[in-house]
C-alpha cells in the first residue's frame, strides 16, 4: 500500500499539478494540507474523476486538511478536530480509518514569528497533538501521523541549519516537541530507512531555493509499532516541485508491505 502527504498549498489553485501527480503516482492513501479552500469549494468531483473518494474539512483563506482514497476502499472517519480546545477552529486535523489503519492527517502550526502568540499556539498544538498520539498508542492499532509537521527534528533536516536558529519550525521547544512526541514509541519513517541521508520535502519559492536545493524536511510520516516492520519503501516525489504552478512542498510518499 501506497501511503503519501501533499501540502497542495491551495488544492484549487494547484489542482492540476495534484491530479497529474495523482494519475502517475497512483497512490492508495493521500493526506493533502493547506487547501486554502471552505468546505463547500473542496473540488471534490474532479477528484472522484480522478478515481479518488475523499473526506475533508477545508477553511476560508486558510489552512484545510483533506484526505484522499483510492475508490473502493474502506473507509470511516473517525474525527476532525484535535482534541484539547473547544474554541480552536482551525482546520487542521483529521482521522480516518482506512482498511484498518488510523489515518491521522495534520497541518500542524507555523508558529512564526516566535516568540509570540503564534508560536505559543503552535506549542500548545503540539501537546495536543503529543496528548492524543499516546491516546492512540494505548489502542495497541495500526496508526500513523502524518503531514506537514513544520519542523525540522534535526540540523540534517535543513540547508545551513545557522540561518534557522530562531525560527519557529527549527527553535529548541519546536524540535524537543517533536523528539518527545516520537519519544512515545513512535517511528519516523523517512529516517527509518535513510538515517544520513540529505533528505528534503520543502523548497521556498524565492532565491532560487529548489534551484539550490536549500530545503527543509518538514513533512512527515510517525508509524506507531504495528507498522514498522511492513515499511518498505519512501520516498519525496521532489520533481513535482519543478512543476509549473506547482506548491512550495514535494509529495512524500511510503510504501507498506
Amino acid at each position: 500500500m501506497k501511503i503519501a502527504t501533499y501540502n497542495v498549498n491551495g488544492v484549487n489553485g494547484r489542482l492540476p499539478v495534484l491530479l497529474q501527480w495523482l494519475g502517475e503516482a497512483q497512490p492508495d492513501i493521500v493526506c493533502l494540507q493547506e487547501l486554502k479552500a471552505p468546505q463547500e469549494k473542496f473540488p471534490v468531483d474532479e477528484i472522484n474523476k480522478a478515481g479518488y473518494d475523499a473526506v475533508w474539512h477545508g477553511q476560508k483563506q486558510w489552512n484545510g486538511v483533506a484526505i484522499l482514497t483510492k475508490a473502493g476502499m474502506d473507509v470511516k472517519e473517525v474525527g476532525r478536530v484535535l482534541p484539547g480546545d473547544a474554541e480552536d477552529v482551525q482546520s487542521r486535523y483529521l482521522e480516518c480509518m482506512v482498511n484498518d489503519i488510523l489515518i491521522c492527517c495534520l497541518y500542524l502550526p507555523n508558529g512564526n514569528p516566535a516568540p509570540g502568540p503564534k508560536f505559543d499556539y503552535k506549542l500548545k498544538w503540539f501537546q495536543r497533538l503529543t496528548d492524543r498520539a499516546q491516546e492512540l498508542l494505548n489502542f495497541k492499532i495500526p496508526v500513523i501521523l502524518l503531514g506537514d509537521f513544520n519542523v525540522m527534528p534535526t540540523e540534517r533536516d535543513v540547508y545551513k541549519p545557522e540561518r534557522w536558529v530562531d525560527d519557529a519550525l527549527f527553535r529548541p521547544e519546536t524540535r524537543a516537541a517533536f523528539h518527545n512526541l516520537v519519544a512515545q514509541g513512535w517511528t519516523d519513517a523517512i529516517r527509518h530507512l535513510y538515517p544520513n541521508e540529505t533528505i528534503y520535502t520543502f523548497w521556498d519559492y524565492f532565491r532560487n531555493a529548489y534551484g539550490r536545493d536549500a530545503g527543509l524536511r518538514i513533512d512527515h510520516f510517525l508509524l506507531s509499532p504495528q507498522l514498522v516492520d511492513k515499511l518498505k519503501d519512501a520516498k519525496v516525489d521532489k520533481y513535482v516541485r519543478g512543476w509549473e504552478k506547482t506548491s512550495d512542498h514535494a509529495p512524500v510518499w511510503i510504501e507498506l508491505g
